[in-house]
């Protein structure tokens, strides 16, 4: 059975490292916050003080951390992911960060003899939970394949998307679309409501013709009990949603909803509702 390093243990890859564990791999974590390794270290996992002795641990290293700024800061330093990495060592960086950081840390895991793959993932703490995560790589193809067997416990559908880069815009094209269904979709509930239509039966006319979705679903569901609860934290989407409009600038789109979607995000975060789930948008466009 395969040995595999995780690193990041939050909401997202607690839950993706507790399946490897589950599957029978032998896995090291690692987190900056030491007391979210417990519940993985009562399952069987090894806790490694530094991320560097993950990877000197572990023929291959997954990583899922919180945004471009930690995906970067994990590698750098005497203790970091880099001074780990040695000829043959496997990174792959599930995070959700820009084309520009995935391809950095690649040139610099690669420097040092190491492979690395991009692997974000499309999904929420259910998916992750389940095992059904739609995970978007790019990158080594020789790593991709090693890596497999636990890429395959920790989602139901992978691509191989070509070269570092691709695997960054896809997810940030995914994860625009799905910020701009919320925003247009909360705001269809904050008009029916003010209007004097029941939020149920609103729920209910959408779900029963051509835009009905899992996620308008779930989420109506949870807007109309109050419930937000974070699967997937509002401040990593508004995180997403300023990379997406970010890369439209790079490639000269213009994203005209998408920089809307941002705003009313950005509106959300700044009133306290960064650390509830997404669909707490909600509550800033009735506000």
């Amino acid at each position: 059975m395969q040995t595999f390093g995780f690193i990041g243990l939050g909401i997202m890859g607690s839950a993706m490292a507790k399946n490897l564990i589950k599957a029978g791999f032998t896995v090291t974590v690692w987190n900056r916050s030491a007391d979210k390794c417990r519940e993985l270290e009562a399952l069987g996992a090894t806790v490694a003080a530094t991320p560097r002795q993950v990877v000197e641990a572990c023929p291959v290293t997954f990583a899922m951390l919180a945004d471009p700024a930690a995906a970067l800061a994990v590698c750098d330093g005497p203790d970091g992911v880099l001074a780990g990495v040695s000829a043959g060592k496997g990174y792959v960086d599930m995070s959700t960060v820009d084309a520009a950081t995935s391809v950095q840390i690649a040139a610099a895991v690669t420097a040092r003899g190491g492979r690395f793959l991009e692997a974000p993932v499309s999904g929420s703490r259910k998916p992750a939970e389940d095992g059904t995560l739609i995970i978007l790589a790019a990158g080594d193809r020789s790593l991709h394949d090693e890596a497999l067997p636990g890429l395959e416990r920790m989602g139901k559908k992978m691509l191989h998307l070509g070269e570092v880069g691709n695997g960054a815009r896809m997810k940030l094209v995914v994860n625009m679309v799905m910020g701009g269904m919320m925003t247009a979709f909360c705001e269809g509930l904050a008009l029916g409501e003010k209007a004097g239509l029941h939020q149920a039966d609103i729920l209910d006319v959408i779900d029963s013709g051509a835009m009905a979705n899992p996620m308008f679903r779930l989420k109506g569901g949870q807007i109309g009990q109050g419930k937000f609860a974070a699967a997937f934290p509002l401040k990593h989407m508004q995180k997403d949603m300023r990379l997406a409009v970010a890369l439209g600038d790079g490639v000269e789109q213009p994203l005209f909803s998408a920089a809307t979607a941002n705003e009313l995000f950005k509106r959300a975060k700044e009133m306290g509702f960064g650390d509830e789930d997404f669909a707490a948008v909600f509550k800033a466009i009735r506000a």
